[in-house]
C-alpha cells in the first residue's frame, strides 16, 4: 500500500513536471517587463539622473504645450495626447488622489472638460488599455499627485501593495529620490523588457524636464522619439506608446506621442545640456535679439535721416536687406550657440554691416538698383541656407530663434510660422529684386517664370513632412506666385482664378507626396490621419480658435499696432505706393506677390496675427526700398 502510495506521488510529480515544460505552460508562468515610472523631485538635472545611473539614456522631456500645471501633464501622460490649455472650455481644477482614487467630482470635471475639447482626448487612456491587455498598472501607497498617470478611464488608481520597488509586476508609478534611482535599475532583469523610466517632477524649475531611461538597448545612448526627431528631447505623451509598446499592445488613435526611442550614437550629456539650456532660450531671447534691435534700427535710421536727410535712400535699403540677412545670420546663431550679448550683435550689428556692404559692392555695377540687388541676394541667402538645413532634418532651423520654437511643445523640427511668413514674403519679394536688379529685355516674362520656378522649389522643399513638414508653404506660396503671375502679365478676371487654383493644386499635390512619403508634417499627423469627419472638424475648430485669438494677444505689440496702422496707411495712399514701382514692374509684382500670401497665410494659419505681423514688416521695408531706389530718369528702366 505505502509503495502504492510512492508511486502515485512519483507520478503525479512526474506529471507536474512535464506540465511545466509545455510551452502554454511556460509562457504563461513566465512574468512580463517590469517598468518602473519614477518621478524625482523637482529641479533634478539630467546629469544627477546619469551620475545615478551610469549608462542610462538621458534626455529632455516637454511637460505640456506651453506652461501647464503638474497635473496637467500627469493626465497627458496617461491620455497620450494634449491640446493647448486655452482650447479647454474650463481651466484644470487642482486633482488629487484620495486612497484609491481621484474623488468622483474633480474625475466628472476632467471628462467633460475633455469631451468639449476639439480633440480626441481620452483620460486614463493608458490605464485603461493596458487593463484591457491584461496589463497591471499600479501607484506605489505613496506616490502622490503622479498616481495620476495610473488613473482608469473611471479616475480609479490600483495600488501596489507591499511588493519591493522595482519589482512590481507590470507598470508602477512612484515617486523617488534620487538615490533610490540605483537600486531601481539594479532591479532590471537583463532580456527581460524591463525599464526604469526616471522623470523630473512636472511642473519644471526650468522649461524642460529631465527624464532617462534605463533597460535593453537604452545603455549608453540618449532617447529620442518620431514626434521631436532630435536627440536627447522627447514628450511627455510619448511615455504612453513607449510603455504599450513594451508589452506588445497596439496604441489607440487617439493617442499622438511615439515611442521613445535610443539614439544611434552615444549620450552626450554635455551637448544635452547645450540643448535643454538653448530651446529655453529660444522665447525670452527673441524679444531681445530682434525685436529691440528692430527698435534700434529704426530709432537710429531717424536719427541719422534728422542730421542728413539724403541719407534716407541708403537706410532704407540697409534695413530691408538687413532684414532679409536676419535668417541666415540667425542659422548661424544656431550653430555657435553663443551668449545673448553676441547674438544680439550678431544680428543687431552684423545684419546691417553685410547689408551696407552688399549694397556698396553693387553701387558700381547696378547704381540705383543696388538696393534691389542686394535685396535679393540677402533673400536667396536666407532661404538657400534655411531649405538646405531642413532638408538634412532641420538641425539649426529648430534652434534659430525664427525657428518652431521645439521648447513650446508644438513644433519640433522643419520651419515655424515666423519663418514661414518671413520666407513666404521674401521669396517674392527676392524673386522681383533679382528680375529688377538684372534688367531682362521682358521683365513680366522674366518675373512670371522665376516666380513659378522659386515656388515649385519653395514648396517641395518647405512643405513636405519629411522636409520643411509645414503646410502651409503649400497654400501661401502659391497664392502669392499667382498674385505675381496676375499682376505681371495684366491678366483678366478670369485667368486670376489662378489665385484660388493655385494653392489648391499645390495641397492636393503636398496630399499625394505626404502619403507617398511620409514625414510626419502637422498635415499628415493631424488632417490625413483624422479618424472621420468629426476628427477633422475638431483639426479646423482647433486652427479657427487659435487663429481668433492670436489677435488680441498681441492687441499690446507695438509692432502689431505698427502693421496695422501700415496696411490702413497703404490702403489710404496705394496710388502714391504704387508710383514709387514706376518702371519697376518686376518689383510691383513680388510685392503684389508677397501682400497676397501675407493675406492668405493670415486667413489659413492658426497664429494668424503673427504671420501678418512678419509679412507686413517684410513687406512695409521693402516698400521703403522701393521709394528710395524709385526711378530718377526716364532712363533708368526695371
Amino acid at each position: 500500500m505505502n509503495l502504492m502510495n510512492v508511486r502515485s506521488a512519483m507520478l503525479a510529480m512526474l506529471a507536474l513536471v512535464l506540465l511545466g515544460l509545455m510551452p502554454g505552460s511556460a509562457a504563461a508562468a513566465a512574468p512580463g517587463p517590469r517598468i518602473t515610472v519614477a518621478m524625482l523631485p523637482p529641479g533634478t538635472t539630467v546629469a544627477e539622473i546619469e551620475r545615478a545611473v551610469p549608462g542610462i539614456a538621458p534626455g529632455v522631456m516637454s511637460a505640456g504645450l506651453g506652461r501647464v500645471p503638474a497635473g496637467q501633464t500627469y493626465l497627458d501622460i496617461g491620455q497620450g495626447n494634449r491640446i493647448f490649455s486655452s482650447l479647454y472650455q474650463e481651466s484644470l481644477p487642482p486633482l488629487y488622489v484620495t486612497g484609491a482614487r481621484v474623488p468622483p467630482d474633480l474625475w466628472a470635471r476632467v471628462l467633460a472638460r475633455a469631451d468639449d475639447a476639439p480633440a480626441d482626448i481620452e483620460p486614463g487612456l493608458l490605464a485603461g488599455t493596458l487593463e484591457d491587455a491584461g496589463v497591471r498598472i499600479a501607484a506605489r501607497p505613496l506616490a502622490g499627485s503622479p498616481a495620476l498617470i495610473a488613473a482608469d478611464r473611471d479616475g480609479a488608481i490600483e495600488r501596489t501593495g507591499s511588493c519591493v520597488p522595482g519589482g512590481c509586476p507590470g507598470v508602477t508609478v512612484m515617486s523617488a529620490e534620487v538615490g533610490e534611482l540605483p537600486g531601481l535599475a539594479d532591479a532590471i532583469r537583463p532580456g527581460s523588457g524591463d525599464m526604469l523610466i526616471a522623470i523630473e517632477r512636472p511642473p519644471p524649475e526650468r522649461d524642460l524636464l529631465a527624464v532617462g531611461i534605463a533597460g535593453d538597448g537604452f545603455d549608453g545612448r540618449a532617447i529620442t522619439s518620431g514626434s521631436t526627431r532630435m536627440d536627447g528631447y522627447v514628450l511627455a505623451t510619448d511615455l504612453l506608446p513607449t510603455i504599450l509598446g513594451a508589452y506588445g499592445v497596439p496604441v489607440p488613435d487617439a493617442v499622438d506621442g511615439q515611442a521613445i526611442e535610443p539614439t544611434a550614437e552615444p549620450a552626450d550629456i554635455a551637448a544635452i545640456g547645450s540643448l535643454e539650456e538653448r530651446l529655453g532660450e529660444i522665447q525670452s531671447r527673441r524679444w531681445e535679439v530682434l525685436a529691440v534691435n528692430l527698435l534700434i534700427w529704426v530709432g537710429a535710421g531717424l536719427a541719422l535721416v534728422l542730421w542728413r536727410r539724403g541719407l534716407a535712400p541708403l537706410l532704407l535699403a540697409t534695413l530691408a536687406a538687413a532684414m532679409a540677412l536676419v535668417p541666415a545670420i540667425l542659422l548661424a546663431a544656431a550653430a555657435l550657440m553663443p551668449s545673448q550679448l553676441v547674438e544680439r550683435l550678431m544680428v543687431g550689428a552684423g545684419a546691417p554691416v553685410l547689408a551696407l556692404l552688399l549694397i556698396s559692392l553693387l553701387r558700381r555695377r547696378l547704381g540705383r538698383l543696388a538696393a534691389y540687388g542686394a535685396f535679393a541676394i540677402s533673400a536667396a541667402l536666407s532661404i538657400g541656407l534655411t531649405g538646405i538645413d531642413v532638408i538634412a532634418g532641420s538641425p539649426l532651423t529648430a534652434l534659430s530663434l525664427l525657428g518652431p520654437n521645439p521648447g513650446l511643445g508644438v513644433r519640433f523640427f522643419g520651419i515655424g510660422n515666423e519663418l514661414e511668413a518671413a520666407l513666404a514674403a521674401m521669396l517674392l519679394l527676392g524673386v522681383g529684386s533679382a528680375v529688377t536688379a538684372t534688367r531682362p529685355r521682358d521683365p513680366a516674362r522674366a518675373v512670371t517664370i522665376a516666380a513659378v520656378a522659386a515656388t515649385v522649389a519653395g514648396v517641395l522643399v518647405f512643405a513636405p513632412g519629411r522636409f520643411g513638414a509645414d503646410v502651409g508653404a503649400a497654400i501661401t506660396f502659391p497664392a502669392g506666385a499667382a498674385v505675381t503671375v496676375v499682376v505681371a502679365l495684366r491678366l483678366g478676371i478670369r485667368r486670376a482664378a489662378l489665385v484660388i487654383l493655385a494653392p489648391l493644386v499645390a495641397l492636393a499635390l503636398l496630399i499625394v507626396f505626404d502619403l507617398l512619403v511620409p514625414g510626419e508634417s502637422h498635415l499628415t499627423r493631424s488632417v490625413l490621419s483624422a479618424g472621420g469627419l468629426g476628427d477633422l472638424g475638431d483639426v479646423f475648430d482647433r486652427r479657427i480658435t487659435l487663429a481668433a485669438r492670436s489677435f488680441p494677444r498681441y492687441l499690446h505689440s507695438p509692432f502689431f499696432v505698427a502693421a496695422l496702422l501700415a496696411i490702413a496707411a497703404a490702403l489710404v495712399f496705394r496710388r502714391h505706393v504704387v508710383a514709387w514701382f514706376d518702371r519697376r514692374p518686376a518689383a510691383l509684382a513680388g510685392a503684389a506677390g508677397a501682400a497676397a500670401a501675407t493675406v492668405v497665410g493670415t486667413l489659413a494659419n492658426d497664429s494668424a496675427a503673427l504671420l501678418l505681423m512678419v509679412g507686413t514688416g517684410y513687406l512695409a521695408a521693402y516698400c521703403g526700398l522701393a521709394w528710395g531706389a524709385r526711378p530718377a530718369s526716364s532712363g533708368d528702366n526695371g
